[in-house]
This record gives structure tokens, sequence and C-alpha cells, in this order.
């Protein structure tokens, strides 16, 4: 009976008997369904094929204790407008091993009957998409079918040394999978998630069975195995690293961050200790390590025991920022056109250089003739005649204050004094919120009718200015400013250009099969050729393109049909020469399109290749 009928039955109940309901309990989502993500750019770790319709928690976990061991982020979106599909849950999770939840999200949704599509909008990550079946039950009486596979190492007996693996698989074609369980030497059902590992020494039976959303239950199955004892030390050691020292209020490591590492082995000895600091070699660790140089760094780490098990490696990145104490240099250069005294012609353009090894330039400031102090942002121009002093000074994030400098010149009446105009224009593909798709490109351009352009600069999003030459191409996704300006020969620099605008992903492309075959292998007739029936890339199953169920003109035709097809995937990449084979070898021996007699089989075995 599902959750919603015991909660029907046990309102009335309660309503006889005069009591209030559990509203909390009445109002518990129906389900909860699980997707897994690991280092796979390809495939969720796990995920489900079946579910009933009604509220549902949604659970997305993409962390180290799925398997994702990189720091790679993946997302969990369902898809809301592909034909052929459920439209009606609008969910995108994206989750990392290392954000505040350490890559653990839900969600509660409403599930409605009919058929959903999900996938990962991570770029690179397009081959992540499933789909799963929501069904209230009516009309599936066919059980699930369930296989096991037994795998680990074998001896001569065929017997299972230290441990074996039971791995579980389920489909339904009707209302899909709702669980799988198993009983291992006649314990009590246990749902299955993962795979079994058994390793207490003896003969064991493990029983299996599974159920569909409609309630059906296959037949148990059964494997029966022998673990025996192995010999020797088959365990890794496990490694720890820790890290101390001073640290700011950012959590950087201040002059110097110390990394110990810890290693123990329950089997036999710790034999080594090997790091790798910042990409560079392996080192043998004999004490903690003493990192100083200033930056981002990134630690990984390795032991091996006397058996000659080596861990998995272990990584801490961390951040050493050096204390402060040396204010910033800053100089001043006047330049301008003179006349044979040395004087400046029209105007004088000064600039101001700072530059702080330590914590770096907060902030450079000017004055002109003894007058107020001013932010400086561009260089300096100052046209009145007659003699001037610039005074300019610089502090540093810590608070360390260069000295005061200054420089001294004299102006005389004369010259280009008109600044150049400049003007900005981003180009590129719109949707539908004016937003570029995938990529924008800003063209810059500045005219001075007087002494004519020197040079054009830029900074994006607050980078360092940089001399303008072609049309920059900004395909970093996300909101963006930029920033122009330009100098004429008479050293006249415009107002600054400012221009802002959003550069989005494109849209996945579309399914090309929205109604797929989906069958775990490639099937063709009658023949399981054992290959797995992985998506082309397009949404599109090998079964699909191979389309056994179409009509051909004979059985020779359809074989050539496999040829040409699976010819083409294999030069793409998609599929292996192996593979290839095996499917044409399925496609030869069925009977699609006519039976072939014995010589035209043999015959096309002899072309296989």
């Amino acid at each position: 009976m599902s959750p919603r009928p015991i909660a029907v039955l046990l309102t009335a109940l309660l309503a006889v008997l005069g009591l209030a309901t559990p509203a909390a309990a009445l109002a518990a989502p129906v389900q909860t369904l699980t997707w897994t993500g690991n280092n796979s750019t390809t495939e969720y770790a796990s995920a489900p094929s079946g579910a009933l319709p009604g509220e549902t928690t949604i659970v997305f976990e993409n962390s180290e204790a799925t398997g994702n061991t990189t720091g790679m982020s993946h997302t969990l979106t369902f898809d809301t407008s592909t034909p052929g599909y459920n439209h009606d849950v609008s969910l995108n999770i994206l989750a990392n091993p290392f954000d505040p939840q350490n890559g653990r999200h839900e969600a509660v949704v409403t599930l409605t009957p009919g058929k959903y599509r999900y996938f990962c909008t991570i770029p690179g990550h397009t081959s992540m998409v499933g789909e799963f079946v929501v069904s209230d039950g009516g009309g599936d009486t066919t059980a699930p079918t369930v296989t096991a596979l037994v795998a680990g190492n074998r001896d001569s007996s065929g017997n299972y040394i230290e441990s074996a693996t039971v791995s579980l698989s389920a489909t339904d074609a009707g209302s899909g999978v709702a669980s799988v369980e198993y009983q291992l030497d006649g314990g009590s059902w246990t749902t299955y998630a993962a795979p079994v590992v058994v390793s207490a020494v003896g003969m064991h039976m493990l029983h299996y069975r599974a159920t569909d959303v409609a309630g059906n239950t296959s037949p148990e199955g059964m494997e029966h195995f022998t673990v025996v004892e192995g010999q020797g030390d088959t365990t890794p050691p496990t490694v720890t690293a820790s890290l101390s020292g001073d640290r700011d209020s950012a959590g950087n490591y201040l002059d110097v961050a110390t990394v110990t590492l810890t290693a123990t082995d329950a089997d036999s000895t710790v034999a080594s200790v090997e790091y790798q600091l910042d990409g560079g070699a392996w080192t043998a660790y004999s004490a903690p390590v003493a990192v100083t140089g200033a930056g981002a760094h990134m630690v990984h780490f390795r032991a091996t025991d006397a058996a000659g098990n080596t861990s998995p490696e272990g990584m801490s990145s961390f951040t050493v920022v050096k204390r402060d104490t040396t204010a910033p240099t800053v100089s001043a250069a006047v330049t301008g056109t003179q006349d044979a005294d040395g004087n400046y012609v029209g105007k004088a353009v000064v600039t101001v250089t700072a530059s702080d090894a330590g914590s770096g330039v907060a902030a450079v400031e000017y004055k002109v003739d003894g007058g107020a102090w001013a932010a400086y942002s561009a260089p300096v121009q100052v046209t009145s005649a007659g003699a001037h002093t610039v005074g300019y000074r610089a502090r540093d994030v810590t608070g360390n204050a260069s000295p005061e400098g200054s420089v001294a010149f004299t102006v005389v009446a004369g010259g280009d004094t008109t600044a150049p105009v400049i003007s900005m224009g981003v180009t590129g593909d719109q949707d539908g919120n004016w937003d570029f798709v995938g990529r924008a490109t800003v063209t810059l351009t500045a005219v001075d009718p007087e002494s004519g352009v020197a040079s054009i600069e830029y900074t994006v999003d607050g980078g360092a200015w940089t001399r303008y030459a072609t049309p920059v191409v900004i395909t970093a996704l996300g909101e963006h400013t930029v920033r122009a300006r330009a100098t004429d020969v008479a050293g006249n620099v415009s107002a600054e250009a400012p221009g802002t605008f959003t550069v989005v992903a494109a849209p996945p492309p579309p399914d090309a099969c929205p109604v797929s075959d989906t069958r775990e292998t490639v099937v063709i007739g009658e023949i399981d050729s054992q290959v797995v029936n992985i998506d082309i890339g397009n949404g599109c199953t090998l079964n699909d393109v191979i389309d056994a169920n179409a009509e051909y003109a004979s059985h020779d035709r359809f074989v050539k049909h496999v040829k040409a097809v699976t010819q083409e995937l294999v030069g793409s990449g998609v599929l292996s020469s192996g593979d290839r084979n095996r499917i044409v070898t399925a496609a030869i021996e069925s009977d699609i399109g006519g039976a072939p007699t014995a010589g035209a089989r043999a015959n096309d075995v002899r072309k296989l290749l």
C-alpha cells in the first residue's frame, strides 16, 4: 500500500476517535528521489528511473562521499522546454564538494504523471542527461527485471580472495523501479544503494529482488559464492594533512604556513610519506614543511606501506601573505610639447606611477600648486600659463604612506589643448534580454582633429589598463564593465567611456531523439550485442540510429545500413572498433529485413571489417 492511502486511513481513524490529525505527518512528501555526482562529466553517479506523483523531496549530492575527489561542480537541472516531457517543475541545483552545504542540497517539488528529463548545465558536461517516469501505477502489472554481478579477485578454484563485491541492476519499462533490496546469508532484507562488499571468510548466499512504482515485485534472484583469506596486506595507509601558522581575518597565513602530514597503517607499517608542492616533484616527507612564498598554494600528499600499497592522493590548499611594513614607491613624469626653453606649450601632462611589492597600492593622490589633495585616477593636465608644482603621494593596503614627491614646470600659451573623443561599440548575438550569447566583441574608436590620436587604452572589470589594437572579445560568463580612454599626440587625455553588458551561456542543443530507445545494451531483433547503448551526443542512442524497427528491402540492405552508421561513429570517436564489430555481428545474426541464407551470413562475417 502506498503512503497516500495509509495517510487517508489514519485520518479517518483519528476522526472516528475524535482526535486531531497529525498535520506534519500528513504533509510529509510521498517520497525522496536522490541523484549523486562524482568525477565523471558524462553521467550522474546514480539517478532514479521512476517515481510516484505528488510532493517529493529531491536530494542532489555531489561530494567526496559520492566520489567527487576533484572539487568539480555539477548541476541537477530539469528540462522545461524539450517536447515530450513534463515542464511543470523548475529545478536548477548547483552543487560543489566545497560549498557551504558540502555538496548536499535538497528541494521539495510536486511531480505529476509523465516523463521528466534532467541534465547538467556545466560547459563540457552535456552528456550528463537522463529521464525518469512518474506513474500512478495504473495499468502496470509487469514486475521489474533485476540482475546481479559478482566481482573481485579469484583463485584457481573460483573463490573470491579477501572480498567479493555484488552489484545489482534493475529496470522496469512500465511505472519505473521504486526500490531494489538484497538479503545476505538469510539476514533481513536491506535496501540496495551501492555495491555490496562481502569480506567474511566462508560460503555466502545473496538473494535480491526489485519493486516498481506500481508495487509489482520481481521473483527473487540468487547468487552464491565463497570468500577465502588472502595473503598479505592489501589495504593502503591512511594519510592526513594539518595546517598551522598565524592567520589574518581572511584566513590567509601570515609569512609562513606549516604543513604537517600524519600516516597510519593498521596491517603492515608505513614505509614512506611523500608530498608535492604546487605541482613540483614528489618529495619524501620527514618533518613539517614550512611554505613561505606569497600566494596561493596546493599540497598533494600520499603514503605507501611496507606491503607496497599506496594511498589515494590527498590535497590541501591555502594562501600565504607577507606582513607589509614598507611604504609604496611613487614617481611622476611630465610630458607635452616643449619650446626651446623647456617650457610646455599649451599644457603639461603629469603621470603618476606607484607600486608596492607587499600588500599592494590602495590609493594615489596629487595636488596642484598647493591646493587640496585629490584622488589620482588618470594623467593630470595642467593648461594655465605660468609656473606650476604638482605634489604626489601613495598609500598601500596596510596603511604605509610614501613620502610626498613633487615636480615643477612652466606652461606657456599655444598648442593643442583639446582632448580626443572616444566611442565604444559592443556587438554579438543577443537573446531576448539583450544579453550577449557566448561572447561579446568590444570595438573602440577615437578621433582628434588637432594633433591626432596617439593611443587608445581599455580596462575590463577593473583590471589593468591595456593598449588597444584590435577589437576585444570577451567570453567569460557574467556581467562585465569596460572603460576606455584615448590620448592625443599633444598629451590630452579623453574622459573615460564606460560600457556595461552581460555574457550568458549558449542554450544546450535540442534533443534529436525526444522519444529514445534507452535499453542498456544494443539489441538488434533478438540478438543482444552486449555493447552499452550510449547517447551519441545529440540525445539519440545507438539503438536509435541503428533503427532496427524500420522497413528494409532485404537483410543485406539492413546490414549495409548498420555498417555505414557504425563506421561513421567510429570515425567521430563515439564508438570503438571492437564495439562496432560486435554490433555488426549482431546485425548479421539477426533476421531484420528477412532471414539471410547460411552462405550470405558467412560472406557477411568475412567482410565484417
